[in-house]
């Protein structure tokens, strides 16, 4: 600094003004070049700390996301399981002759109406970045889409299962009354000797008069029907979402890893 203080006292005493002006313009462009290039400098450390900050996300969220998937194929099981052995039931109900026995009857019921279905995806992750407004630090426009259309999704899906479950507890009522025993089906399945630690009875009171019960009937039909319609048109489309999700997340690491 004190070498360019002293020529351009140098340049000013000898009245060489055009080797001045050209000295101060040479000068000027060397401070603005310093500038930019710590401009630049400081965008690149900034643009860094963003990239780090998305794959950080993007990893918590493809293991949120993977987490969730495995639940939701799971929930599609027991589900699909539920109705199957409804449907069985209720096959036995439309036959003129009843060949089902009671205690397969009885395995039936507890196979079919025992589990309640309720997905519970992991939020965790996508609720604070949606709170916090840290959605905007994902560069993917369409994945920012997809991860809040997937919170609306799981809102029409919580509707959807209870739904399913009223239908459920509607079969489960009869239990309630004098028309069935659900000792008979504690006894018979093992729970009344395993769960409850007593011994199962001689004589059990018979359900199967139940497959002749219109009102069994109807909303074991109902069941199937709302059971159904949670898989094929709420669990079946939300995994195909679960994986475009997916494939979006990886794509996007892999544009920040490479």
């Amino acid at each position: 600094m004190l070498f360019f203080k002293n020529l351009r006292k140098q340049l000013l005493s000898q009245n060489k003004l055009k080797n001045y002006l050209l000295y101060a313009l040479g000068e000027l462009v060397l401070v603005v070049a310093g500038i930019l290039i710590a401009l630049a400098i400081n965008n690149s450390r900034e643009e860094q700390i963003l990239m780090q900050k998305e794959e950080v996300y993007l990893l918590g969220l493809q293991n949120e996301f993977e987490i969730s998937k495995i639940k939701l194929e799971e929930l599609v099981r027991v589900n699909r399981s539920n109705y199957e052995k409804a449907t069985l039931i209720l096959k036995h109900a439309s036959d003129t002759v009843n060949s089902l026995d009671e205690i397969t009857f009885s395995n039936l019921l507890n196979d079919a109406f025992s589990r309640d279905i309720s997905f519970n995806p992991n939020t965790s992750l996508i609720q604070e970045m949606i709170s916090s407004g840290s959605l905007k630090d994902l560069s993917d426009n369409e994945l920012r889409i997809q991860l809040t259309n997937w919170l609306a999704t799981l809102e029409d899906i919580a509707g959807q299962e209870r739904d399913q479950e009223i239908r459920r507890q509607e079969v489960m009522k009869l239990f309630e009354t004098d028309k069935a025993s659900v000792r008979t089906i504690t006894d018979q399945t093992g729970v009344t000797q395993s769960i409850i630690g007593l011994d199962a009875l001689e004589e059990n009171y018979s359900n199967l008069p139940l497959l002749d019960d219109r009102s069994f009937e109807n909303n074991l039909l109902m069941f199937i029907l709302s059971a159904r319609s949670t898989e094929t048109n709420h669990y079946l489309p939300l995994i195909a979402d679960l994986d475009t999700i997916l494939e979006l997340i990886s794509l996007n690491l892999s544009a920040l890893q490479t």
